[in-house]
């Protein structure tokens, strides 16, 4: 919600030109009465995800691929590309489901999950880099997690923010089964495909 404000609450910032002539904001207070729009990290929670098949995602930046994979306990020791960092924002509107982002560490490397338009259709993909802490307003790394069903506490699923009914699920294709973004036909429809297990 935004705040209707007088002329004489106009805030004021100073601008500055960093580095490569880049505007940043120099000191910019919000006050408390107004509510920040911006997600600023609350927590971080460390996790790996599994299917309703007890599979495990799998992140593989080289092959551009993230699927469920069955995996060894030898395999998790070492871990490459599936513990997930889950970072959880603040959120403005409870109702939603928690906001957050999802990275994971590979090769050394840190990656995050966001979601692209390909040729008319909504992609997950994993990018280099570090999740922010504070995200102005929307953002495609943002996921709002949910119970899967009330009866269960301990299986979620995560709606992308700006899609609407769009949720991470998986999809089999050979013997792969990968990281997808499902639109779900109706709102009451349970799809066991898009259940998660943190």
């Amino acid at each position: 919600g935004r705040v209707k404000m007088s002329a004489e609450e106009t805030l004021m910032c100073a601008v500055k030109l960093g580095k490569n002539f880049c505007l940043y904001f120099d000191g910019f207070i919000i006050p408390a009465e107004l509510e920040c729009d911006a997600l600023c990290q609350e927590k971080t929670l460390h996790r790996v995800l599994r299917n309703v098949d007890s599979q495990l995602l799998v992140v593989r930046p080289d092959l551009e691929l993230a699927a469920f994979e069955d995996v060894t306990d030898q395999e998790m020791q070492s871990g490459q590309g599936m513990h997930f960092t889950i970072h959880c924002y603040k959120s403005t509107t409870p109702s939603a489901g928690m906001p957050v982002a999802f990275s994971v560490q590979t090769g050394g490397r840190s990656y995050y999950m966001c979601c692209e338009e390909e040729c008319g259709q909504m992609m997950v993909r994993f990018k280099e880099g570090e999740v922010p802490k504070e995200i102005p307003g929307e953002s495609n790394i943002i996921f709002f997690k949910r119970t899967f069903t009330s009866c269960c506490s301990r299986a979620f699923k995560f709606e992308y923010s700006l899609g609407e009914g769009m949720f991470l699920a998986f999809e089999e294709e050979g013997y792969l089964r990968k990281l997808i973004l499902k639109k779900l036909s109706r709102k009451d429809e349970v799809d066991e495909t898009m259940k998660i297990n943190l």
